[in-house]
C-alpha cells in the first residue's frame, strides 16, 4: 500500500543563509499581513427580502456561504458609490448654515465696533496727553510767574520795612500818631 502523505501548498519563504531542509508534511502558515477587504460585502439582490428590507445574510443570497470571487469585484455593487461625496451630501443635506452665517456676520460686526471704539479711545488719549501736556506747560508757566511774583513782594515788603523804620527814627512823634491812626494789617 503506498503511503500518502497530506499535501500543503508551498508558500513563498525568506531565504535562509544555508539551505534548510524541509520535513514533509510539516505545515507552514501563511505570511499575510491583515488589513482592509478591497471590496464590499455582497449586496442582497432585490428579489430576496423579508418583510420589505433586504437581508445580508449569505444564505438568504445563494446556497454558497462563502460567497463567489464576483460578489467581492470592485466594480459591482456599493465600491461604485464615493463615500466621501456620499457622506459630503448627507451633511451637506442636513446642515443649515444660516445661523453660522449670520453669527459670523454679528461677528464682524461687532469686530468693527470695537476696533471703532478702540480708534475713537486712542484719539481721545492723545487729545488728552496734548492737553495734560499743555496745562503742564500752564502751571510751570505759573509757578515762574508765582515766584517772581514773591520776590517782588518780598522785595516791596523789605523797602516799605525799610522806609518805616527810617521815619521811626526820624519822627518818632508823628509815627506812634500815625501808628494809632492807621494801625497795621493783623498776619494770618
Amino acid at each position: 500500500m503506498p503511503t500518502t502523505h497530506a499535501y500543503y501548498p508551498s508558500y513563498p519563504q525568506n531565504s535562509y543563509p544555508i539551505q534548510v531542509p524541509q520535513k514533509p508534511g510539516y505545515y507552514y502558515p501563511p505570511q499575510q499581513s491583515y488589513g482592509r477587504v478591497a471590496g464590499s460585502p455582497p449586496e442582497a439582490p432585490d428579489s430576496v427580502t423579508t418583510s420589505g428590507v433586504p437581508s445580508y445574510e449569505p444564505s438568504a443570497a445563494s446556497s454558497n456561504y462563502a460567497g463567489s470571487a464576483s460578489d467581492y469585484d470592485s466594480t459591482s455593487g456599493a465600491t461604485s458609490v464615493d463615500l466621501l461625496d456620499y457622506m459630503g451630501n448627507r451633511l451637506n443635506g442636513s446642515f443649515d448654515p444660516m445661523p453660522l452665517d449670520r453669527s459670523l456676520a454679528k461677528q464682524a460686526q461687532t469686530s468693527g465696533e470695537l476696533n471703532a471704539k478702540h480708534r475713537e479711545l486712542l484719539e481721545l488719549q492723545q487729545l488728552a496727553q496734548r492737553r495734560l501736556a499743555g496745562a503742564q506747560a500752564s502751571f510751570a508757566e505759573g509757578m515762574r510767574t508765582a515766584k517772581e511774583v514773591q520776590k517782588d513782594l518780598q522785595w516791596t515788603q523789605k523797602r516799605v520795612d525799610a522806609l518805616n523804620d527810617r521815619a521811626a527814627r526820624k519822627y518818632p512823634e508823628q509815627y506812634r500818631s500815625a501808628q494809632r491812626r492807621y494801625p497795621a494789617p493783623v498776619d494770618y
